[in-house]
């Protein structure tokens, strides 16, 4: 396995949750870490600024660089990106986490809320990628991961909450698409999906409440799955929609039980999009 040492991973959302789960287990293999996030200052019920998670990243061993960033705004996108790659001298992974959900049908669901969802899921992965692309290219281990799911064509999976579906499928698809497309630059294109719920602060306040993360793992897991895939030489693999279990199994874990958010026997619950 390469390592992460001196290399520099641009992250999006990086102020809380999975995030900033990946930004620290990038940081502890020596990592440079960009943590791009609109939280700038604290939130009244959500832990966590790009600053908080800069000042653990430098605990951690790594170097932190906090930006703020509204991944809705390409301007903005492309100004940071090359703000980060200025100052660490390149980038050598883009880690698309940002994420907006809301599970309701189009019956229900504003325009508005359609568009964020649409904004800061799938044109983000369009609009990061196309700006990091230039220092990726000058990269000799590059890699783009976007948190997205395997496609899975099941209508269920569109019944109650299409509009969120299609937009992270919408990310998925890009990055089949990246991985051919800069195939010639020897830019890997991978996207990673957990294979069960995740217990973060967008599933308690926008999904399922607290009794919901009792179900679910910790971050943890998803880190040490982006970490993996973020660590392989760029040509060992690309184009994969992979799953974090899956990943972490691959490379000899066999203890999942350290990952739950509660101890215990509770069963955990699947995540959206896996039969």
């Amino acid at each position: 396995m390469s390592t992460m040492k001196n290399r520099t991973v641009f992250i999006t959302g990086g102020s809380r949750g999975i995030g900033r789960a990946i930004a620290l287990a990038c940081a502890r293999e020596g990592a440079n870490v960009v943590i791009a996030a609109k939280s700038d200052k604290p939130h009244p019920k959500l832990p966590g600024t790009i600053h908080s998670v800069a000042d653990e990243i430098r605990d951690a061993g790594g170097q932190a660089l906090p930006l703020v960033l509204d991944v809705r705004d390409e301007k903005l996108v492309h100004q940071k990106v090359d703000e980060a790659a200025n100052h660490f001298g390149g980038i050598d992974a883009l880690v698309n986490n940002a994420g907006a959900i809301k599970l309701t049908g189009v019956e229900n669901l504003k325009v508005s809320r359609y568009d964020l969802m649409h904004q800061v899921n799938a044109r983000a992965v369009f609009v990061c990628s196309q700006a990091a692309l230039p220092w990726l290219k000058e990269s000799d281990q590059a890699h783009i991961l976007s948190l997205s799911p395997p496609l899975n064509l099941d209508t269920r999976w569109f019944a109650q909450y299409g509009p969120y579906t299609t937009t992270k499928y919408a990310m998925t698809m890009l990055s089949m698409g990246m991985a051919e497309e800069f195939r010639r630059y020897g830019i890997a294109v991978n996207t990673l999906w957990p294979k069960t719920l995740i217990a973060t602060a967008a599933i308690e306040f926008e999904v399922g409440g607290p009794q919901m993360m009792a179900q679910g793992r910790k971050p943890d897991i998803m880190a040490d799955a982006a970490l993996s895939i973020l660590s392989r030489p760029a040509e060992n693999m690309t184009g994969q929609s992979v799953i974090d279990e899956d990943v972490l199994k691959a490379d000899g874990v066999t203890d999942f039980e350290r990952y739950r958010y509660q101890p215990g026997d509770k069963p955990l619950m699947p995540d959206l999009f896996l039969d």
